[in-house]
């Protein structure tokens, strides 16, 4: 079952806040701005990877397989998008923080 189907049969949320990020990226996690390369030029999240949502199908393998991740863009929307995708890549867990605001 896709992540949006999940979502509309009432799956889980992977969303965490601010203060759950921080303390999962004390832990280890990966934070991931999926977010366009001018956006992320213009300010990011310290010790973020930059792997805007349109690459992500193809790059997915570049982001470490035994590593939680934390992804992040400017309203929620791509990154809702994106934990989808990351999470049927096999890779995760896969935690949705939604924009970078909420850090």
């Amino acid at each position: 079952m896709s992540w949006f189907n999940s979502f509309l049969a009432g799956g889980t949320s992977n969303r965490v806040d601010g203060s759950a990020a921080r303390q999962l990226v004390s832990e280890g996690a990966l934070l991931v701005d999926v977010r366009t390369p001018m956006e992320f030029h213009s300010g990011h999240i310290q010790g973020a990877v930059n792997l805007p949502l349109d690459q992500l199908h193809h790059r997915a393998a570049e982001l470490p397989k035994d590593k939680p991740l934390i992804v992040y863009c400017l309203s929620g929307a791509r990154s809702a998008r994106a934990s989808g995708v990351l999470s049927t890549a096999g890779l995760g867990p896969v935690h949705d923080l939604g924009p970078i605001s909420a850090w």
